[in-house]
């Protein structure tokens, strides 16, 4: 990962370079990143309600808000390699579901949880951002994990773990800052 994650001005120069040249606009594929979030929750909430209701015509609208969600998803993932495809789909999902379940503690006045879940909701976006801009593979996702091969468990960096550390320097620390570094800066 060290070596994909040398220098965070380098990456922020590689990015205006890549705006520059008309290759990508992240301002506009931040924001199909949430249409697609939000996509995925429309196709959870068809299943259940069909399952619920017993009506298959939900099981027929789940299937286009799919195949919608598939195309979408494309404009953003245009290559990969893997299971990157799938594991971008669950990075987007689970963090809108982080964002939501923090925004209800957030309604309940538990501020203090909420954050908390509001920063594994953005660490998970900026895990989908890295992974898709081919700033990290799937090993450095396994490794950041703890998990260095089927049958190794390595040690998580613990200023990852530090929830107290408003400025973890571990995987995730790096991530949030990419992303934050990368996204503030986008085109309009």
């Amino acid at each position: 990962m060290q070596n994909k994650i040398k220098n965070l001005s380098e990456f922020v120069k590689k990015i205006d370079q890549m705006k520059k040249q008309d290759k990508m606009d992240l301002s506009s594929d931040q924001d199909l990143s949430i249409a697609i979030m939000n996509l995925i929750s429309i196709e959870e909430h068809f299943f259940f309600t069909a399952e619920k209701t017993g009506k298959d015509e939900y099981f027929d609208l789940l299937k286009e808000v799919r195949e919608m969600r598939k195309s979408l998803l494309q404009k953003i993932i245009k290559e990969y390699e893997g299971e990157v495809w799938c594991i971008s789909k669950h990075l987007l999902a689970a963090s809108m579901r982080l964002m939501e379940v923090g925004t209800k503690q957030l309604g309940m006045g538990k501020k203090e949880e909420a954050k908390e879940l509001f920063q594994k909701s953005y660490d998970l976006y900026g895990m989908f951002w890295a992974l898709n801009m081919k700033l990290i593979g799937t090993n450095d996702i396994k490794e950041a994990g703890g998990v260095e091969s089927e049958k190794t468990i390595k040690k998580i960096d613990e200023n990852a773990l530090n929830k107290l550390d408003n400025n973890p320097t571990g995987f995730t620390g790096k991530l949030r800052d990419l992303v934050r570094k990368a996204i503030d800066c986008c085109i309009e």
